[in-house]
């Protein structure tokens, strides 16, 4: 695929007996620097988020500008709609797209380890689907072979079934392995991006900005506190109330399990724990939330504009919704189905759900919100220091 193109080299001599590297830009690249030229000159966008501001700060557009700028991007689709040399204009500015298309190539370039970059061109919607099925057909196999897959004596305690520990060593290694993973992917991206963003150090008032921003979504206000564009020209705040609740029914269910364990380990309390236990709250609310935020980030994905994003890589974020939605769902399942024979179909579907999302995180829609959190930083960052183009004042 031409927007996952590997990260090209080539050496040239610069004097007798000296040579440097200089990167090659890839054709989404060399498009995405063909368009910021275009927009620099007109600033029309200048107001709608983060990217124009630190466009104007720049004269030329390298690979680590463009990778910088793609990543700022929110895809919110309002500078598309605004745009007056859009498509059919023979400029044919399509901003959202040619940053889309650079952001799924950063993904891959940036993959820890490099030779799992390409799972992120097949991480697609029927992919997240088979292994999360594939995973939980392997373990309601293992429980019918005990005899113990429908209305076995569990006394409500899906332990009686799989052992605390069992289950620790079976989710600890998946989970510590995506984070590793991520984490060395936003270094390397980190580390490129520095110094086309003025290699300044992280300061407070610059992790304040970019915190809030993360944690509000700002920039998918469409610059004006509207909201963006989905399927025509009108503004929607939908997309972000949506990634709220997904946003934040994620961190619930995720703080959920983070006092469970400290529960576990510290206190000795095991679980299942009942309501109104800090797990089971955070859990449920979480529950809840993350089920209807990937609802509507799954209705308004199927209607959006055909000119916004990546056509390509929407099975990408399929894959990532349908998997938070199937873990959140089974999750609230096994609870309310605990004291019935069901339960152990319902943890091995729930089991099977949460292993792949924890599979696929590192390389999947997941990591566009790491990365996002990192230019936004290195906005916030470059922001604060001297504008020495003089082009304009952030």
């Amino acid at each position: 695929m031409q927007q996952f193109e590997s990260l090209a080299r080539e050496a040239v001599p610069l004097a007798a007996g000296s040579r440097t590297v200089i990167p090659i830009l890839s054709a989404p690249e060399t498009e995405v620097g063909r368009q910021m030229q275009i927009c620099n000159a007109c600033r029309y966008c200048e107001g709608f988020c983060a990217v124009f501001p630190a466009m104007t700060r720049r004269l030329e557009f390298g690979k680590a500008d463009i990778h910088f700028l793609a990543n700022l991007c929110h895809n919110c689709g309002a500078c598309l709609h605004a745009c007056q040399y859009a498509p059919p204009h023979e400029f044919a500015v399509n901003v959202p797209k040619a940053m889309a298309q650079v952001r799924g190539q950063t993904y891959v370039d940036y993959a820890w380890p490099p030779a799992l970059g390409a799972l992120y061109q097949r991480n697609g919607l029927m992919l997240s689907l088979a292994l999360a099925t594939g995973l939980a057909l392997f373990l309601i196999l293992a429980v019918a072979v005990n005899g113990t897959l429908w209305g076995g004596q569990l006394g409500g305690n899906f332990y009686n079934l799989f052992p605390h520990n069992l289950l620790v060593g079976l989710f600890a290694p998946v989970f510590l392995f995506a984070a590793l993973a991520l984490a060395m992917g936003v270094r390397g991206f980190w580390r490129d991006v520095k110094p086309a963003t003025s290699g300044a150090p992280v300061s407070g008032p610059a992790a304040a900005e970019a915190t809030d921003a993360v944690l509000r979504l700002k920039y998918l206000d469409g610059g004006h506190g509207a909201g963006c564009n989905n399927d025509d020209d009108a503004f929607t705040l939908a997309r972000r109330r949506f990634h709220h609740f997904t946003f934040y029914g994620f961190l619930m269910c995720f703080a959920a399990t983070s006092v469970a364990t400290i529960y576990h380990y510290a206190f000795g309390w095991t679980a299942p724990y009942e309501l109104p236990s800090l797990p089971k709250l955070l859990g449920a609310v979480g529950g809840v939330s993350l089920m209807i935020g990937t609802a509507g980030l799954w209705h308004l994905n199927r209607r959006r504009h055909p000119m916004h994003g990546d056509a390509l890589q929407r099975p990408m974020d399929l894959g990532f919704i349908a998997l938070l939605f199937l873990t959140s769902a089974s999750g609230l399942a096994l609870w309310l189905g605990r004291g019935t024979p069901a339960l152990a179909v319902l943890l091995c579907l729930h089991l099977g759900a949460v292993m792949a999302l924890f599979a696929t995180l590192p390389y999947g829609k997941f990591g566009h919100g790491i990365f996002r959190s990192a230019a936004l930083l290195r906005h916030a960052i470059e922001k604060r220091q001297p504008n020495t183009i003089g082009l304009a004042a952030d």
